[in-house]
Formats: C-alpha cells, sequence, structure tokens
C-alpha cells in the first residue's frame, strides 16, 4: 500500500472521528459512525459516559500533537548538519517542573469528570425494580424477585442452526446472528432498574453498550449496576468474558417497552408459568421496595442448580 494511500486513510478516520463528535447523541446513536466509536446509547449514564471517553480522545490527541511535534521539531532543527557540536547542558530546571507540573494538571482535570461519572455508575439507590442476572455456561438467569418471575435466555434456534457445520445454512440469511435470544430481558422505559449479577460456573460478563452496562458475572461474587433507558427499543450485547467453547454463543437482548405493556408481559409469564417464589410474593404482582422489596433476595442454591441443569428442550422451564 502507498503512503499517500496511508495518509488518505487517516484522514478518512480523522474525518470521521470528528464528525462523530459534532453529532448529536441521537444522531450518534442512530448512525453507523457508532461502529466505529463507542454508541452514545440511550440511557443517561451511557451518554456520560460517552461524554467521558470522547474528552479524553481529544485530550489524548493534543498531548499526542504536542510530544510528536516537539519531536519532529528536535530532529529537524537539531539534526546533526545544522549542529555538528551539541550542547552539552545536562539539565533544565524549568523544563523538569515544566512536566512534573502540567501532567499532574491534566490528572486532576480528567480525574474529576471521571470520579463523577463513576459515583453514578455505582449508585444504584432508588430503583424501580431489581433484576437478578445469572451467567451459567452458555446461558443467562433472569429473576425478577420483586414479581416472581423468572426464566433463562438461551441463543435462538434459527442462529443455533445456522451456527452447526455443515447445515447448508448462511449465517447472512439470520437475522441477528449470534445476537438473539428466545427469551429477552423485558424492562419498562423510564425506570432505574437494578442489576445483581453473578455466576454458577466460569467467569461471565453481561454487556450491552447501549445501555452503558458492562459488568462481570463472577462465581461466589454479586456485582451491582443500573440503568434507565428512555428510548423504546431492543438493545443487544454479549458476554463480554471468555468463558469456555460456547462464548460467542452466548447474546444479552434487552427489550424496552412501556409500562402498560411491561405489565401485560409480566402477566403473560406468569400465567406460562415463568415463576419462581423466594418468598411471599405472588407472580404478577409487584412488592414495593418501600414496602419490603425481595430485590436483593439472589438466587437460591436449589433454584440455580436446577436453571443451570434445565433441559434445552425446555430452556425457559424452571
Amino acid at each position: 500500500m502507498s503512503i499517500l494511500k496511508r495518509f488518505g486513510e487517516a484522514l478518512a478516520l480523522a474525518a470521521l472521528a470528528l464528525s462523530t463528535a459534532a453529532c448529536s447523541p441521537t444522531d450518534v446513536a442512530l448512525s453507523k459512525n457508532a461502529y466505529w466509536n463507542l454508541p452514545t446509547g440511550v440511557t443517561s449514564l451511557s451518554r456520560e459516559e460517552w461524554g467521558l471517553h470522547m474528552m479524553m480522545f481529544w485530550v489524548c490527541v493534543a498531548i499526542a500533537i504536542v510530544v510528536f511535534g516537539a519531536m519532529a521539531y528536535e530532529l529537524v532543527a537539531f539534526r546533526r548538519s545544522k549542529h555538528p557540536v551539541p550542547a552539552k547542558f545536562m539539565e533544565n530546571s524549568t523544563i523538569e517542573i515544566a512536566w512534573t507540573i502540567v501532567p499532574f494538571l491534566i490528572l486532576v482535570a480528567t480525574a474529576l469528570p471521571a470520579a463523577n461519572v463513576l459515583v453514578k455508575a455505582y449508585n444504584t439507590s432508588d430503583q424501580y425494580m431489581t433484576v437478578n442476572i445469572t451467567g451459567t455456561q452458555w446461558r443467562w438467569v433472569y429473576q425478577y424477585p420483586d414479581f416472581g418471575v423468572g426464566y433463562i435466555s438461551s441463543i435462538d434456534a434459527a442462529s443455533d442452526a445456522a451456527s452447526v457445520l455443515g447445515s447448508g445454512i448462511s449465517p447472512k440469511s439470520v437475522p441477528h446472528y449470534l445476537r438473539n435470544v428466545d427469551h429477552e430481558m423485558v424492562v419498562p422505559v423510564g425506570k432505574k432498574i437494578r442489576l445483581l449479577i453473578t455466576s454458577v460456573d466460569v467467569m461471565h460478563g453481561w454487556a450491552v453498550p447501549d445501555l452503558g452496562v458492562r459488568k462481570d458475572a463472577n462465581p461466589g461474587i454479586i456485582n451491582e449496576a443500573w440503568f434507565n433507558a428512555d428510548r423504546i427499543g431492543t438493545y443487544r450485547g454479549n458476554c463480554s468474558v471468555l468463558c469456555g467453547r460456547g462464548h460467542g454463543f452466548m447474546p444479552v437482548v434487552v427489550k424496552v417497552v412501556s409500562m402498560a405493556d411491561f405489565k401485560t408481559w409480566i402477566a403473560a409469564e406468569a400465567k406460562a408459568g415463568h415463576t419462581f417464589n423466594p418468598g411471599s410474593v405472588n407472580p404478577g404482582t409487584r412488592i414495593d421496595p418501600k414496602n419490603g422489596s425481595l430485590g436483593d433476595a439472589i438466587l437460591k442454591e436449589p433454584w440455580v442448580k436446577s436453571a443451570s441443569a434445565a433441559p434445552t428442550s425446555a430452556p425457559n422451564a424452571l
């Protein structure tokens, strides 16, 4: 590849980055530019994370321009043909003080907004409801303790069939190949959803970029996260930690619906028998968090074992 072609591609990528930074959050989330960058997503937290990411990107660009610009200037201005006899000074206190203070100020200036976003990301209080998420090779188990609903989410049958060697099914013919499930996680729009994430076997990672969430699922450890989606739609992710041979067949799909549709869905799940009962909650009936939410009632060991050992012919039967 010629140098001119490489230079042209570099300019094109730079222009793409500029156009992405100039777009509104909505435009970026809906445009293909998000393929080359982090998506702004559909939550206030994901947009703050995107803004922090872009701020750090341009800080790094500015630092690179200064550092490599200084190096280029020194290579040209102090080349041997122009200065055959080099200077013999050993130190410069002014420069040493400057390159100590300036990086310190940059770190402080970037640490303050980063800490602000980090504090918000870990604040899971005032949630509308809790969803317990358990990773198990190679599926996700979802519990809605406040409603008594629970089920297993596996890769959809179409993707599973197309992934078989010699099946004759083209992956391109399958919508959302390896990014679709048979039973998505459903949540209401405009409500803060608290997530309690764990695993029963190996490390997994629950990640949905559009929601601004990426959390490890570790055996014996419960990690917390939250999101509040402000747009109805279906958002896709995947397991983000290498968890064995089925790692690529462990997608995450979250469907954000209206409150009316969510209540209808909860009632349908309860009627279909996709339930569990960790306490006195009646399936399909929400427990008000102010009156003793069951949101902290993580999966009980017998239930987890039965979920991880559920037959594939009935993936949603607990």
